[in-house]
């Protein structure tokens, strides 16, 4: 039985979409992880005999001819990524490698359960295989551009060869935000930073602590939220901590991905026996202060404590520990600069997605976004900057452009023309700091005029992404519309 069932009953113009939607949920397909899915988009261009390329690094194009009437009309390009951020909740059993989100109905909106629902981007790959699928929806050809990779730095888009397309005019598919339509983007990076430690050998009290609890949230879309950083807040805490007490730190980590704001951060530590009661004395205060600190973007936050029993473990040296801490309290995280040009956009930021503690170093990887190039390098320079005085070094990839704003743009007034007639609402057109293929795809075909729109999918990359049903059918009748009027 479908797990969509219920949506069977609402007779929508988009069921199509949601079958597709749902066939897509339930092949893994993960960042790094997109062979199966990759593969069901060219079992289903075969199945329809519909040309298609697929390359080595799982990029898939099909190409579907014009209907009868449209043969000289300009080609569309509809264009989304496969992979989608895997986040869940503490505790939840899906396992990502081996099966796709848990998804079900609740009124308006599909979610799915304890995990990230795929919304970003599954619905864009459910909207051009629906639309591959209906011979009523007439159309120009389409050229469909499917790509990998693009939430861990747009390496898909990076590496596709688009050079069998003949469209200049491109519909990306990947806005979370209905009715709002995308002109332009920050660019950004991938820096993977590494600060040596070594390590002693030590006895004295196990004690596990967690920073929980938080929001979390698209590092480039809800930046500006100021939502707690999991990691930042433990470097607080392990400084806190150092500076009324003796530790050890045995083990320390935190986030899943360099483009989620970090909801949970977990270090192991040794403390002396004789401070339990000191320690969850500091640990209770700090966490106090947090709920007060971050009542409005985090009210859940929290520091949970755990005591373990008296043993012998391998920490960090105190050079090494002073070195982690010292980079943790010093790292520049958040945003940095507003944009003076237009007015509330986030211009550039930087994210603390990911930290490890290896046996040998600290690992961390950061999301940097700005529309300023120069900004952008100035932020990658600070990062470097400071792994060097720490004995450290960085390496950058997923380096992607801006893209920029075009003024003369055809496609931008057919479609808010086609939004205000079917809908009588005014379309908005605006930037976004969350980074889009739009720009690496402008370098790769010329003149490329285009625009990015979706349907209202809330609290991308955590597990209360909420995809809404009724969205999802106004921009299904949009992009059907858009296509018929586009000869």
């Amino acid at each position: 039985m479908s797990k969509l069932e219920a949506l069977k009953e609402r007779n929508l113009a988009s069921a199509k979409v949601f079958d597709y939607f749902e066939e897509i949920c339930a092949i893994p397909h993960g960042s790094r992880d997109t062979k199966r899915i990759s593969d069901y988009l060219v079992d289903f261009a075969k199945a329809h005999g519909l040309v298609y390329e697929q390359d080595d690094a799982n990029n898939v194009v099909i190409i579907q001819e014009a209907s009868a009437g449209y043969e000289n009309a300009e080609p569309i390009i509809i264009q989304g990524h496969m992979d989608m951020v895997c986040e869940k909740e503490s505790g939840c059993a899906v396992d990502f490698a081996k099966e796709g989100p848990d998804i079900y109905v609740d009124g308006d909106f599909i979610k799915a359960r304890g995990t990230t629902l795929g919304g970003d981007d599954g619905i864009a790959l459910a909207y051009a295989l629906a639309v591959m699928d209906s011979p009523k929806i007439v159309h120009p050809r389409l050229e469909v551009v499917l790509t990998v990779d693009e939430e861990i730095g747009m390496l898909g888009a990076e590496a596709i060869d688009l050079s069998m397309l003949k469209g200049h005019k491109l519909l990306n598919i990947d806005s979370d935000v209905e009715g709002h339509f995308l002109t332009s983007c920050a660019g950004g990076m991938t820096v993977e930073t590494t600060i040596p430690t070594d390590r002693r050998t030590q006895r004295g009290l196990a004690v596990t602590v967690t920073v929980t609890g938080l929001s979390g949230g698209h590092s480039g879309s809800e930046i500006d939220k100021e939502h707690g950083n999991a990691n930042i807040l433990m470097g607080r805490l392990l400084k806190a901590l150092a500076d009324r007490m003796d530790i050890g730190i045995v083990s320390l980590s935190g986030g899943l991905k360099d483009n989620a704001i970090p909801r949970e951060s977990a270090a192991e530590l040794l403390i002396p026996a004789e401070e339990q009661a000191a320690f969850a004395g500091l640990v209770n205060e700090l966490s106090d202060l947090l709920k007060k600190e971050y009542v409005a973007s985090d009210a859940g936050v929290r520091i949970d404590c755990a005591v373990g029993e008296e043993k012998e473990a391998r920490i960090l040296s105190f050079g090494a520990m002073t070195r982690v801490i010292f980079y943790l309290r010093n790292v520049p995280d958040g945003v940095q600069h507003m944009s003076r040009v237009m007015p509330g956009l986030v211009e550039t930021s930087l994210n603390l997605g990911i930290l490890s503690l290896k046996e040998d170093a600290l690992c961390v990887t950061t999301s940097v976004r700005s529309s300023v190039s120069s900004r952008k390098e100035e932020l990658r320079d600070r990062l470097e900057y400071l792994a060097e005085f720490l004995g450290g070094e960085i390496a950058v990839n997923g380096d992607y452009p801006a893209w920029e704003y075009r003024a003369d743009s055809e496609i931008r007034t057919t479609i808010s023309g086609i939004y205000r007639e079917l809908f009588d609402e005014e379309p908005v057109f605006e930037a976004i700091h969350a980074g889009l293929e739009c720009g690496i795809l402008s370098g790769k075909i010329a003149d490329l005029d285009c625009v990015s729109f979706g349907p209202n999918n809330y609290d991308i990359h955590t597990p209360k992404e909420r995809l809404s049903i009724s969205s999802v059918e106004k921009v299904w009748k949009l992009l059907v519309e858009f296509l018929k009027r586009s000869r």
